[in-house]
C-alpha cells in the first residue's frame, strides 16, 4: 500500500541527475539582489514602503522595473526545482517536517524579534508613536494595545511578517504542492511534458506565457498566485535536460529579447502608467499588461539560461554563500530600515546616504553571520543545521518544544 502511494507521491528520480549548483549560485545572487532591491525601496518616489529616505528619485524606479517583474519568480522556479529533488531523497512525512522545522520555526523568531524594529520606525516615521524602542517592544505584545489601532494588519494583529511572507508562503505553497503531487507525477501527465520538451521553442513560451497572462488580467497579478505557478513550474522542468539545454543554447537571444521588452515596458511605466495608470484606455491596458507578463516570464528563461550555461560548477564560496542566504535574509531589511531612518535624519546627500545604506547594510549581515553559524542556538532560528551531536534525551526536548512552537505558527497561518 505504502508502496502503491509512493508512486503517486514521490516524483521520478531517473530525469535527475547531481546536484544543480548553476541554481545554488542563481538563488545565492537572487536574495543579494533583493539586498539592492530593498535599499532601492527607500528612495523611489512612488512606490510605499515602511520608511522613505528625504531623497527620492522617480528615474531610480526605471532601474527598480528592471528587476521588479521577475526577482521573485526566480526564488519560486528554484524552490520548486529544489522540492522535486528533496522528494527524490526523502519521504513525504520527513520532508513535510524538514519544511516546517526549517521556515516556520525562522518565521516565528522572525516576526517576534526580527521584524518589530521595522513597525517600530514605521511608525515613528508616520508620526504615530512617541516612545523608546524597549517602551514599543513591551506594547507590542499586548494584542489590544490601541497605539497599533492603525497598523492590525498581521499573523495576529500587528504582528506582521513583512518581508518574510516567503518564508511563510513558502510553507504554504510547498503544502499545496504535495496536493498536486498525483497530477504532477502521474504517467499521462509526464508524458505530455515530454511532447512539451520537443516542441519549438517559440510555441514553448508562448504555452508557458498562457497562465502567466490570465493571472496579471484576471487576478491583477495576485502575487500568491503567481508565486505558487512557478513553483510548479520549477517541480515540472526540474529534470528536464533538453529543455535547460535549450535554455543555455538560445542564453544571448533570450537575453536579447528580454532587453527589448524592458524598454518597451518601461517606457509604458513612464508614459502611461505613471500619467493615466488604470484610467488608460483598454488597448492601452491590455499592451501593458501582456508586455510586462512577457518581461517576466523572457528575464527568467534568460537568466536560467545564462547559469546554466555559466555557473554549473562549485566552490569553496558557493558553500559558505548558500549558508549564509537564510540569516542575510532575515536579517536584511530590518538593518535597511533602521539605517534609511537614521541616516536620512543626517542630511548627508542621495549619493553617500545610499552607499552607506548598502554597505552598513552587508557588513551587519556579513557580521550577524558570523555570530549566528558559531551559535548552536541561534542555527534554527536561522534556518541553519544543528551543527553538533546531542544525547537523545536533549534532542527529544528540543524537537517537542520545536515542534510546538511549529505546530502554533503553521495552525496560525493555515486558519
Amino acid at each position: 500500500m505504502i508502496t502503491k502511494l509512493s508512486q503517486y507521491f514521490l516524483p521520478d528520480t531517473s530525469s535527475l541527475s547531481g546536484r544543480r549548483y548553476d541554481l545554488d549560485w542563481l538563488r545565492v545572487l537572487a536574495f543579494g539582489l533583493l539586498i539592492f532591491y530593498h535599499v532601492g525601496m527607500l528612495y523611489v518616489e512612488n512606490w510605499g514602503f515602511h520608511v522613505k529616505s528625504q531623497y527620492l528619485s522617480i528615474s531610480l524606479e526605471g532601474v527598480m522595473l528592471l528587476v521588479n517583474p521577475w526577482r521573485m519568480l526566480i526564488l519560486w522556479f528554484i524552490s520548486g526545482v529544489a522540492i522535486r529533488f528533496i522528494l527524490a531523497k526523502v519521504s513525504l512525512g520527513r520532508f513535510v517536517v524538514m519544511r516546517s522545522y526549517r521556515l516556520l520555526l525562522p518565521l516565528l523568531f522572525g516576526v517576534l524579534v526580527v521584524v518589530p524594529p521595522q513597525l517600530y520606525y514605521e511608525m515613528t516615521a508616520n508620526g504615530d508613536l512617541a516612545m523608546n524602542y524597549w517602551q514599543f517592544y513591551q506594547a507590542f505584545f499586548d494584542l489590544d494595545n490601541p497605539i497599533f489601532e492603525k497598523y492590525q494588519a498581521g499573523i495576529w494583529p500587528h504582528i506582521d511578517v513583512n518581508h518574510l511572507w516567503y518564508l511563510r508562503e513558502l510553507w504554504v505553497f510547498s503544502l499545496y504542492l504535495i496536493v498536486l503531487l498525483p497530477l504532477l507525477n502521474a504517467n499521462w501527465f509526464e508524458s505530455l511534458i515530454d511532447r512539451f520538451e520537443k516542441i519549438s521553442g517559440i510555441f514553448q513560451i508562448a504555452i508557458a506565457l498562457i497562465p502567466v497572462a490570465l493571472i496579471q488580467f484576471l487576478l491583477d497579478g495576485d502575487r500568491e498566485i503567481f508565486g505558487f505557478l512557478f513553483v510548479v513550474y520549477g517541480y515540472i522542468f526540474a529534470g528536464r535536460t533538453l529543455l535547460w539545454q535549450k535554455l543555455a543554447q538560445n542564453a544571448t537571444r533570450l537575453l536579447f529579447i528580454a532587453i527589448v521588452t524592458y524598454l518597451l515596458f518601461v517606457s509604458f511605466y513612464y508614459l502611461v502608467w505613471l500619467k493615466t495608470g488604470r484610467e488608460s484606455s483598454s488597448g492601452l491596458l491590455i499592451f501593458g499588461y501582456l508586455i510586462y507578463s512577457f518581461d517576466r516570464l523572457i528575464w527568467l528563461l534568460a537568466i536560467l539560461g545564462l547559469s546554466y550555461r555559466f555557473l554549473s560548477h562549485n566552490s569553496e564560496k558557493l558553500t559558505y554563500l548558500s549558508e549564509a542566504v537564510y540569516p542575510y535574509y532575515i536579517l536584511h531589511q530590518t538593518f535597511i530600515i533602521v539605517l534609511g531612518y537614521e541616516l536620512t535624519q543626517l542630511n548627508l546627500g542621495g549619493t553617500i546616504e545610499s552607499i552607506l545604506v548598502l554597505v552598513l547594510t552587508f557588513a551587519l549581515c556579513g557580521l550577524s553571520y558570523e555570530i549566528i553559524r558559531r551559535i548552536e542556538f541561534l542555527r534554527p532560528l536561522f534556518g541553519l543545521k544543528l551543527q553538533k551531536e546531542y544525547q537523545v534525551v536533549w534532542r527529544y526536548a528540543g524537537g517537542t518544544v520545536a515542534a510546538l512552537l511549529v505546530l502554533a505558527t503553521g495552525l496560525e497561518i493555515l486558519i
